[in-house]
């Protein structure tokens, strides 16, 4: 379900409801020195468990705090934000610690910053395994199987300085999923990496969607990346302002085409956002005139002539 069809279908008591994420609403302000920073302004998110998508947005959109709040980092200052059944806004205590060992693993853009300089491999892959009390078989088997995926096996007894930089984001992805997340969130994973090494930790992601089912969310400025999932959301000044979803077809001789079709969200209180050119083109200003017409909604500049106005002249 995409957040276009819930809110279409769904009530406010119902939003969320079966969603492996669920954001409703959500805000986080910034303070200090005397400024307010509004990072997300009443931010509305559905995910499916299962789902590959890709947070699209420039730099400032709110994109990196959205994963903040996700991953049990940072928490919202107003709204609502649920992951697989916990309340993001009330965890505390050992309920947060063991939401951030077991249901996300957290990748983040410098590898360094994901491993421990002096393990190898394989013992960074061991450490988060060992600390949730695994016995020794149970950490050799899970650290063997989680570098084999990654394509690292003969990887494992090499430390981070003698790895490149695409083989220490993969391990950083095997030491995410150690804990066995729902949820694998990725922040700017290929954005230090160049185009072709960038692609191989783009289908480790995959890869881990689509062999262990684990729920991928990653936060990107790569459209190379947005343009490989089946559903890119974008965010603009804290809301989420479009949704791009991507189709595989194929005909009768078994030919593949993609598709994509990108909607402007429509969010809980019926915000919508236009985009840029769009605003440029017509020259709206901050006042529109609306019609509703039988199947569509037409919006008029100002000083425009709607079609009625035209008619009756």
């Amino acid at each position: 379900m995409t957040l276009t069809s819930a809110l279409s279908h769904g009530t406010a008591a119902e939003f969320g409801a079966g969603a492996l994420i669920a954001c409703d609403s959500v805000m986080r302000v910034f303070r200090g020195g005397g400024v307010e920073v509004q990072a997300l302004q009443g931010l509305d998110l559905l995910v499916q468990e299962g789902d590959m998508l890709a947070i699209v947005g420039a730099s400032g959109s709110g994109k990196s705090t959205l994963l903040g709040i996700l991953s049990g980092l940072d928490v919202p200052t107003a709204g609502s934000a649920r992951v697989a059944g916990h309340d993001l806004t009330t965890m505390r205590g050992q309920e947060l610690v063991r939401y951030r060992r077991s249901t996300v693993g957290f990748v983040r853009q410098q590898s360094s910053r994901n491993l421990l300089p002096n393990l190898t491999a394989a013992e960074n892959v061991t450490l988060p395994l060992a600390l949730a009390g695994a016995g020794r078989r149970e950490r050799a088997a899970k650290t063997a199987e989680l570098l084999g995926v990654m394509g690292l096996a003969d990887r494992a007894d090499r430390r981070p300085a003698h790895l490149s930089g695409g083989e220490q984001q993969r391990v950083s992805i095997a030491v995410a999923l150690a804990g066995s997340p729902r949820v694998l969130l990725a922040d700017e994973p290929t954005g230090q990496l160049d185009a072709r090494t960038g692609e191989e930790v783009f289908a480790a992601l995959r890869a881990v969607n689509e062999s262990f089912g684990c729920t991928v969310v990653i936060v990107t400025h790569d459209a190379t990346v947005a343009g490989q999932v089946s559903r890119a959301v974008a965010i603009r000044d804290g809301r989420i302002s479009s949704e791009t979803l991507r189709r595989e077809e194929s005909d009768a001789e078994g030919v593949s085409t993609s598709s994509a079709e990108e909607f402007a969200v429509l969010d809980r209180v019926g915000r919508l956002q236009l985009p840029g050119d769009f605003r440029q083109a017509l020259r709206l200003g901050d006042r529109v005139r609306l019609t509703l017409e039988d199947d569509h909604v037409g919006v008029w500049p100002q000083h425009g002539v709607t079609p009625d106005a035209e008619e009756d002249r």
